[in-house]
């Protein structure tokens, strides 16, 4: 299989990116992690999985200026897809994109009960007002107005990247999950690939994948590019790149069911392996008997039932290829989220083209 050659331009108004790759594989590795724990594992594949996971203070790096918690029960977890250049992520094909971003946020609202969940993505365009934070080295990152969601995490790292959204928002996170471009390519090549089939040829524009209509087995390499693709299918929108993530989410569940991954000792110790070699999560987090706990607290959250929101936003009047949050849209979304009330229909709108609830 190889890339085809490069598409047509972008208009120079882009769509707002959304996000939502990655709430599967953050379930799948919680559930991984929970079975092996459940499982009795040995000690050193316990050592050994605990040793892979990264860990952020929260409180320490962003201190007593955070939002109160207003209903105790519930709970809010920030999910951030990072496109790190350092590392295994080195070797993936990044085009000329530098350096580190947050190339997806979510964030994941569990209400009071556990029964449902709604995942609200943040276009990572959207410009913002970043507050000052402290990064992991103690150098301090003045606030700055308008500047790029995206470039939150890259400047100051995912303590910051927490800290705008609780700002943004006036919501406490809870919890924060972070998972790279690495863990992804490595999961998938744990399964030995994962299958999945088109009724359209893809292209391979702009380091997409090329394929023909029809049935294809994909490698971790593949599958990155398969779900990063969005010029050279269909519409050529990320709306459409969003139906080709969440198709091969569905497949890569699928795939796990098939070879019962998760009854395989064998297996799930590769699969947890590899997922926690990129895991990076809040202190409170940064264990296997932590996770198991947090993942069997949420056993009753469907992920297929997850409503997906995007956060309401509009074109930005001085920069039209950049956008901004759109009031009252946005307020009303933050605020049924904060209380645990039913989200307003209103609240799902958003006046920038293409970026439907």
């Amino acid at each position: 299989m190889t890339d085809g050659p490069s598409a047509t331009p972008a208009p120079s108004r882009r769509k707002p990116r959304r996000g939502g790759k990655r709430v599967l594989r953050i379930v799948l590795l919680a559930l991984a992690v929970l079975i092996l724990a459940a499982g009795g594992a040995g000690w050193w594949a316990y050592s050994h999985l605990n040793g892979n996971i990264d860990s952020v203070d929260l409180d320490q790096a962003i201190g007593d200026d955070r939002p109160k918690k207003v209903v105790p029960g519930a709970q809010n977890i920030l999910v951030l897809g990072s496109d790190s250049r350092a590392g295994a992520n080195g070797d993936l094909d990044h085009g000329d994109v530098a350096g580190a971003r947050s190339d997806t946020a979510m964030l994941i609202h569990v209400p009071e009960g556990r029964a449902k969940a709604t995942a609200v993505s943040i276009p990572r365009d959207t410009l913002i007002s970043r507050p000052e934070c402290r990064k992991a080295d103690g150098k301090t990152v003045a606030a700055a107005e308008r500047v790029m969601f995206n470039s939150v995490y890259t400047l100051a790292g995912p303590a910051c990247v927490v800290k705008t959204v609780e700002q943004l928002s006036g919501i406490r996170v809870d919890h924060f999950v972070e998972v790279d471009f690495a863990g992804f390519k490595g999961l998938v090549d744990a399964l030995g690939g994962v299958t999945v089939t088109l009724d359209q040829p893809m292209s391979g524009a702009k380091g997409g994948l090329k394929l023909d209509p029809g049935t294809h087995r994909l490698d971790g390499e593949q599958s990155l590019k398969f779900v990063r693709t969005r010029y050279g299918y269909g519409d050529g929108s990320d709306l459409g790149r969003i139906g080709l993530q969440q198709q091969f989410m569905i497949a890569m569940l699928s795939e796990m069911k098939k070879q019962d991954a998760l009854g395989n000792p064998a297996r799930l110790y590769k699969l947890a392996d590899a997922g926690t070699k990129s895991l990076t999560t809040d202190s409170e987090l940064a264990s296997l008997t932590a996770l198991a706990d947090f993942a069997q607290s949420m056993k009753g959250v469907n992920p297929e039932t997850m409503e997906t929101i995007m956060l309401p936003v509009a074109y930005d009047k001085v920069d039209p290829n950049r956008v901004v949050v759109a009031q009252p849209q946005a307020g009303m979304l933050w605020e049924a989220l904060r209380t645990d009330q039913k989200i307003p229909a209103e609240a799902k709108k958003s006046p920038a083209s293409g970026s439907k609830g």
